[in-house]
């Protein structure tokens, strides 16, 4: 399951092994998350790929990749089957329950997704106390952060991403969606609760 598909997917996924994607989980629409969409294209080779996301998202992927959701493909494209999800009512990928929850990224009302006992959230900026139920039960907190200081409209900072971690009891927190601002790793992971951590290209977790 790939949760986003930003412009470095084809870099990031190379050195793992070429198997079938069973889904792809879209947060929001912003290039950085889907401009990688393209490179889809020879995992579609073994398997039509799923792909899930808000309304928004499904009606700006149609307009930003229309060749890639019409009703008439030309040959090599991928082959992607988009599906309309919602925030709280779950559905499940092969075995796995997936429950979309709601953020807002500044204004732009955009997913997170609980899996199990793990919960992926980037581009945060605040979440409606009412989302906190879905976020029960979350060991494990994969969430943005941007940079220590320096308030930005639509992402929250580390403060704000430690004190949600705080806020839904997650038991290991890791940082993503971290700015060249954010300091090097051993240096900054120092600053860090014992159990939040630095996330980085290539982290394996089991959860």
């Amino acid at each position: 399951i790939l949760i986003d598909c930003g412009p470095d997917f084809r870099q990031q996924i190379l050195p793992l092994p070429f198997r079938r994607i069973d889904g792809v989980l879209i947060t929001h629409i912003h290039y950085d998350h889907v401009g990688g969409i393209d490179d889809l294209r020879p995992y579609s080779k073994l398997s039509d790929i799923d792909v899930f996301a808000n309304k928004t998202t499904c009606n700006g992927l149609r307009h930003t990749l229309p060749y890639c959701f019409t009703d008439k493909l030309y040959p090599g494209v991928p082959k992607l089957i988009l599906h309309r999800i919602d925030a709280h009512r779950s559905f499940t990928i092969g075995d796995v329950e997936v429950m979309p929850v709601e953020v807002m990224h500044g204004n732009l009302p955009i997913l997170g997704f609980k899996i199990g006992k793990m919960a992926y959230i980037t581009d945060m900026k605040t979440i409606n106390p009412e989302e906190l139920a879905y976020l029960e039960g979350v060991d494990t907190l994969v969430v943005n952060a941007l940079r220590w200081e320096k308030e930005h409209h639509s992402h929250q900072l580390v403060g704000d991403a430690v004190e949600f971690s705080r806020q839904i009891g997650a038991k290991s927190t890791y940082l993503t969606h971290l700015t060249h601002e954010i300091g090097l790793h051993g240096e900054t992971q120092k600053q860090l609760p014992k159990n939040v951590h630095l996330a980085y290209d290539g982290l394996v977790l089991d959860v």
